[in-house]
């Protein structure tokens, strides 16, 4: 009798193994094509996963919306434009430039030809045009030229004539 209760013991213990090492052999093997599924996805459409975007698709991006914006007004031919999407306005809402923004429109900025353009992919429109001034941000343009500032020259000091000695330079040894 111990004997088949031994016998009986060992056999569900085989079956108890046998469905554990089921379940873990199903479990990787839906971890391996889900693994697979997220790198294909990875490949070809980065994007849908929140990944940054690769060289290709942001150079097309660019050289689509470069060929868009080209349609409405003429470009600088000599140089790429850096390009910029607003994703928050209010914290740039207080800048000329951007006084009529949305959140989603493009920035096109050429720093050589020191322009740059906001243009509105939603409406097919350009909203600003403006001057570029490096390091101090992006000026409208309005129909006519702002006067330029004048140089005001800042005076030389002049030295003194006779050197004056100091307490610690006329002390002796």
């Amino acid at each position: 009798m111990e004997e088949e209760t031994t016998q009986s013991a060992e056999s569900a213990k085989k079956t108890v193994n046998k469905g554990l090492i089921a379940k873990i052999a199903t479990y990787l093997v839906v971890a391996a094509i889900a693994a697979g599924g997220v790198y294909l996805i990875a490949q070809k459409r980065p994007s849908l996963i929140g990944l940054p975007k690769n060289g290709v698709e942001v150079q097309a991006e660019t050289d689509a919306l470069v060929a868009e914006v080209g349609k409405l007004i003429a470009l600088p031919t000599d140089e790429k434009p850096t390009v910029a999407t607003i994703t928050d306005i209010d914290k740039i809402k207080d800048q000329p430039f951007f006084k009529n923004a949305k959140n989603g429109d493009k920035v096109l900025i050429y720093t050589t030809a020191n322009k740059a353009i906001l243009y509105r992919p939603s409406e097919r429109r350009i909203i600003e045009v403006g001057a570029v001034n490096i390091g101090g941000g992006v000026q409208p343009t309005t129909g006519s030229p702002t006067p330029a500032a004048k140089a005001t020259p800042t005076p030389t000091p002049k030295p003194t004539s006779t050197p004056v000695a100091t307490p610690a330079e006329t002390a002796t040894p």
